[in-house]
């Protein structure tokens, strides 16, 4: 269903675009604006893995890193990415204290998964699981790619837009529905590409829960992580995330300090609708009713957090995770 939800999303916005190029009225401009926003996001496509890492400062790490956490993070990676008949991704270690995670990069031979080390001090073992679990199910559905494909239609719709008043052809009055008509289609056009964005985006996240639940063999672990992350998300800031907002949706949980519910304007689900669905997901597979994920009480801001993963932090004080 999340599939062909996908599909019907692509078609709108291929639609829409194909609709403003009518209106418009002009083959040139359209093909214009799809060659410079075509261009704009395959070199992201290319490149966007590699400006991602290293705007978080990501450091790949191997089963040869000196902390034990570090190594068993790797380990468990690995061992489900071998399970789950993927390629060895790329795993890397950020210097953040917010919990979360992101995979990346344009298919499964070139992708990296990255975990922050608050994930990896702050959660349990099956915690960690489930959240790699969650991004190499983002990686074995091709979400990367899918992502991109949806970004390229979004701004060649938002391009048309821009180019409306230029390429409309002769006076106002010939143009479909004159000045106002094109004044408004500048506006919701890329208005309503942008929502059609955050849906798929939504989508391919209720998909990487269902995937990477069956990856760990644990949805509970996952819902119990998606609770913690939630949790810390609102009073543990990621500097570097506030400072690029665009590459929010990225992460498992919206380091923005996330939404209360499924609205128009969020990139992720409501994580009490993703929870839902997880333990809906493990009745299904006869795991156990999960206890209420503990989150620590809030931090004292005179107690400094020990890096237990040897890489800097972030500046930010919490208290240790429960293992590690």
């Amino acid at each position: 269903m999340n599939h062909l939800k996908t599909f019907v999303l692509l078609a709108v916005l291929t639609a829409l675009f194909m609709g403003i190029g009518f209106m418009i009225g002009r083959v040139p401009g359209m093909l214009i604006a799809l060659a410079v926003a075509g261009g704009m996001n395959i070199f992201s496509y290319w490149n966007a893995d590699k400006i991602v890492l290293k705007m978080y400062r990501a450091q790949p790490v191997d089963e040869s890193h000196p902390n034990a956490v570090v190594r068993t993070y790797v380990a468990d990676t690995l061992q489900m990415a071998r399970d789950a008949g993927m390629p060895r991704p790329m795993i890397a270690i950020i210097p953040n204290d917010q919990p979360n995670a992101f995979a990346t990069g344009r298919n499964p031979q070139n992708a990296a998964v990255c975990a922050t080390t608050g994930l990896l001090d702050m959660l349990t073992r099956e915690e960690i699981r489930g959240v790699m679990a969650h991004e190499l199910a983002h990686v074995k559905n091709r979400d990367t790619l899918t992502m991109t494909v949806t970004a390229t239609i979004a701004g060649a719709i938002a391009a048309l837009a821009n180019f409306a008043l230029f390429f409309g052809g002769g006076d106002d009055r010939e143009r479909p529905g004159g000045i106002i008509g094109t004044l408004a289609l500048m506006i919701l056009a890329p208005m309503a590409a942008g929502l059609v964005q955050m849906a798929i985006s939504r989508s391919r996240e209720y998909e990487a829960d269902r995937v990477g639940a069956e990856i760990a063999g644990d949805p509970n672990a996952l819902a119990s992580a998606l609770q913690k992350i939630e949790a810390y998300a609102h009073r543990i800031h990621n500097p570097t995330a506030e400072r690029n907002p665009a590459s929010g949706q990225l992460f498992i949980i919206n380091p923005l300090a996330g939404k209360g519910a499924d609205n128009l304007f969020s990139t992720h689900p409501a994580t009490g609708n993703r929870v839902r669905a997880l333990m809906e997901l493990a009745v299904k597979m006869g795991r156990p009713a999960p206890r209420p994920a503990p989150v620590a009480p809030e931090p004292r801001a005179d107690v400094q957090r020990p890096a237990t993963t040897s890489v800097p932090v972030t500046g930010d004080t919490v208290r240790r995770g429960p293992w590690g």
